[in-house]
C-alpha cells in the first residue's frame, strides 16, 4: 500500500507552481502520476517533497500559436487522440501508450521529463522538430527536442525549472510511427521509431536503442542525398548503441531497428 508521507504542494496557477518549483527545487514534480507513483510503490523513489501539477491551470490543452501547434505539459495522450490538429503520427504514439486508464492520466509533460529512452511519445517530437518551453521564475527559455536529453534520466532542465508546453511547428511531409513490443498493447517498448521524410528533409528518430532518444544524423544525411535503402539501414543499425536486458537483446533492436527504417522506406 502507498504511503508517502512527504509534504504535497498542489499549486493552483502557474505562477505559484514556479514559486514552489523555486522554493523546492528538490521535490519530485508530479503530473499525471502513472510513472512516479509506480516508481514510489516499489520503494526507488522516497520523495522529499512533491509538487502535484495535475490541478494547476494553463498546463492543459492544445491551441494553435503563431502558427505552431502549443501541447501545455499536462495534457494527456487522450487529449491528443482526440484531437485532429495533432499530427497522425503523435496520436498514433499515444494509441500506444499503456491501457486506457493510463492514457486518460498518463500526460506529454510527464512522459518527456521522465526521459525514459524507452518512451513512447520522445522519438516523435525529435522527428517533428518540437521546442519544449521552460519556464522558472526567472523567466522562459525554449530548448529543441534534440538537445533536452543530455544522458539517461537526464535533462537540461535546470533545477527550477518545469517543463510547461510543447511547440510543433508546422513541418509537412510523410511520417511513419512504429512500436515493436512483446505484446501489441502495453507493452514498454523494445524498439520504438519515427521517421519523417519531405523535400529535402529527413528524420529518424528512435527510442530504446541507446541511452537516450535519439536521431541517426548519418542516416538521415544519406537519405537526403539518394543513397540506396540499403545503405541508409547500414548507418542506422551502425548509428544506435543498444543494450540487452530483460526484453531484449542488443543484437534483436539493432536487427528491428534496421527493418523498421527498411519497411517504412521501402512501402
Amino acid at each position: 500500500m502507498l504511503a508517502c508521507t512527504a509534504p504535497v504542494h498542489r499549486p493552483r496557477t502557474l505562477d505559484e507552481a514556479l514559486r514552489v518549483r523555486a522554493e523546492t527545487p528538490a521535490a519530485t514534480v508530479l503530473a499525471g502520476g502513472t510513472d512516479v507513483l509506480v516508481y514510489m510503490e516499489a520503494g526507488v523513489l522516497a520523495p522529499s517533497a512533491v509538487i502535484d501539477l495535475w490541478g494547476c491551470a494553463g498546463l492543459r490543452g492544445i491551441a494553435l500559436d503563431a502558427g505552431q501547434l502549443r501541447i501545455g505539459a499536462t495534457t494527456t495522450y487522450t487529449d491528443l487522440v482526440r484531437d485532429d490538429r495533432v499530427p497522425s503520427v503523435l496520436r498514433e504514439a499515444a494509441l500506444t501508450v499503456g491501457a486506457v486508464q493510463v492514457q486518460n492520466r498518463g500526460t506529454v509533460g510527464g512522459n518527456v521529463c521522465n526521459s525514459s529512452p524507452a518512451g513512447d511519445t520522445l522519438p516523435v517530437w525529435l522527428a517533428l522538430d518540437a521546442d519544449f518551453e521552460l519556464r522558472s521564475v526567472r523567466g522562459t527559455r525554449r530548448v529543441a527536442a534534440a538537445a533536452f536529453w543530455q544522458g539517461y534520466k537526464q535533462t537540461s532542465l535546470a533545477a527550477d525549472e518545469l517543463l510547461t508546453a510543447i511547440y510543433l511547428p508546422d513541418v509537412g511531409g510523410e511520417a511513419h510511427f512504429r512500436k515493436v513490443g512483446t505484446r501489441m498493447a502495453q507493452s514498454i517498448s523494445k524498439v520504438v521509431f519515427c521517421g519523417r521524410r519531405a523535400q529535402g528533409v529527413a528524420r529518424l528518430a528512435f527510442g530504446a536503442v541507446g541511452p537516450v532518444p535519439l536521431r541517426v544524423l548519418a542516416a538521415e544525411a544519406a537519405m537526403v542525398a539518394g543513397a540506396p535503402v540499403n545503405e541508409v539501414v547500414r548507418l542506422v543499425r551502425e548509428g544506435i548503441t543498444p543494450i540487452g536486458d530483460v526484453r531484449s537483446t542488443a543484437d534483436y533492436r539493432r536487427r528491428v531497428a534496421g527493418n523498421a527504417v527498411r519497411r517504412w522506406l521501402e512501402g
